[in-house]
């Protein structure tokens, strides 16, 4: 957790978040082990061993399909370490045979984000136009979806 606690009680890195920076370390230890949500969570670190680079979740919402997210840690932006966590993400998640889509609900403005989940083939399904107020105010959503069959890796 303390490899992730600059990320998380960063401003900037939270900026498209459905919440804002965590206060306290206290706050994030209580939401990333919150035994109520029913998603998954997977933490990368370098081969060689290390501090956390990147996590990245999993929750299933309905039969089938799932939502991803991920948040690499500051200071290793651009590296091509979220492709590589996101990409086995979806390997995973497709080779277990019990997920036939998996979606992600990012803001327009999250560039980064939005040019990763095109990159590794992702459709655009849907701009939701104020679809979630939150920290910053009402936002938008972009929805994107991939189809097992879709997926080259």
């Amino acid at each position: 957790m303390d490899a992730l606690w600059p990320s998380f009680s960063d401003d900037q890195a939270m900026l498209y978040w459905s919440r804002g920076a965590f206060a306290s370390q206290a706050e994030l230890r209580d939401w990333l082990f919150d035994t109520d949500w029913p998603g998954q969570t997977w933490i990368a670190e370098p081969a060689e061993g290390g501090p956390a680079l990147c996590r990245v979740v999993a929750d299933t919402n309905s039969d089938q399909v799932c939502e991803i997210g991920y948040l690499t840690v500051l200071g290793c932006e651009r590296q091509g370490i979220a492709k590589e966590c996101v990409t086995g993400l979806i390997d995973h998640l497709f080779g277990s045979g019990q997920v036939r889509k998996i979606i992600a609900d990012i803001d327009p403005r999250n560039d980064a984000s939005n040019h990763l989940i095109k990159s590794l083939g992702f459709t655009q399904e849907a701009h939701l136009r104020d679809a979630m107020k939150t920290h910053i105010g009402w936002c938008d959503s972009l929805i994107w979806g991939l189809l097992a069959r879709e997926w080259t890796g």
